[in-house]
């Protein structure tokens, strides 16, 4: 009885830690949802309850994959906002999560079984059907951006040719073999410090992209760029007060949208 306590104990840290549960930095710094924050609105797209921003009548598309904290997060919102102003573009927040996005505070579910709901494999199909909606209305290209736990759904979408790029930004649970798979353009911009997407592995990524012969894909300048001083989700879950950390997020938000601009904008 004891050896299989211990098997089923096993057999459960193996499937975190291959799931990028190996620390709480997935879970640290919640935002404070907001449903009304933004200058876009809520809509149906392609089934999905989605937050838009930006000229609904543009043909160049972004989409941008939440975290496991979902698309009424203010600071994704602003995101949303400022690359819909800057450059043009319909961006497009979907809400993977239905209305059940992850809650620290519900004691009653915790992230394991909240994440066996909500898988990526999950959002990566929505993807897909949102994609199609978005072609319908008239969208000639699209480029797709995720972080933390969007970001292996952008990941997906990578090794097929649904966009025309790809930004990932610490995402979780992207893996060698993801990499190797790419056909499309893809940035990763990860922190100095994170336990889910070490700067180690990222360098991996680079060589792994080396044995791909897709030029755009090897000479970009930062796909292996990480940023000191910051830890995973510093992207999305900046404090407002933390001058560095806001800094570093722009720097990453610009490093995205010029990346959207080459890629989507200007092919």
């Amino acid at each position: 009885m004891f050896t299989i306590v211990l098997h089923v104990l096993f057999v459960t840290l193996c499937l975190q830690l291959q799931q990028g549960v190996s620390g709480p930095q997935c879970l640290e710094h919640p935002p404070n949802l907001n449903g009304t924050s933004g200058a876009g609105s809520v809509i149906k797209v392609g089934g999905l309850k989605a937050y838009v921003t930006g000229p609904s009548h543009s043909k160049l598309a972004i989409i941008l994959a939440s975290d496991i904290y979902g698309f009424e997060a203010p600071n994704l919102r602003k995101i949303a906002d400022k690359v819909a102003s800057t450059a043009g573009f319909h961006v497009v927040v979907p809400d993977f999560f239905y209305g059940e996005p992850y809650n620290p505070n519900n004691t009653q579910r915790n992230f394991t079984g909240w994440l066996k709901d909500h898988g990526t494999d999950k959002g990566f199909e929505d993807t897909k059907r949102l994609i199609a909606a978005l072609k319908n209305k008239g969208v000639s290209k699209i480029g797709a951006a995720g972080f933390c736990w969007g970001g292996k759904v952008v990941a997906e979408l990578s090794k097929g040719y649904y966009t025309k790029a790809a930004v990932l930004l610490h995402p979780y649970n992207v893996t060698l073999d993801d990499i190797k798979a790419v056909k499309t353009p893809i940035a990763i911009l990860v922190a100095q410090f994170d336990n889910l997407t070490p700067p180690e592995l990222t360098k991996q990524f680079k060589e792994a992209l080396s044995t791909n012969k897709l030029t755009e894909l090897i000479d970009a300048f930062f796909l292996n760029k990480i940023f000191p001083g910051v830890s995973h989700g510093w992207t999305v879950r900046y404090q407002d007060n933390n001058v560095t950390a806001v800094k570093s997020a722009n720097e990453a938000h610009q490093d995205m949208l010029d990346w959207f601009t080459k890629y989507v904008q200007k092919r």
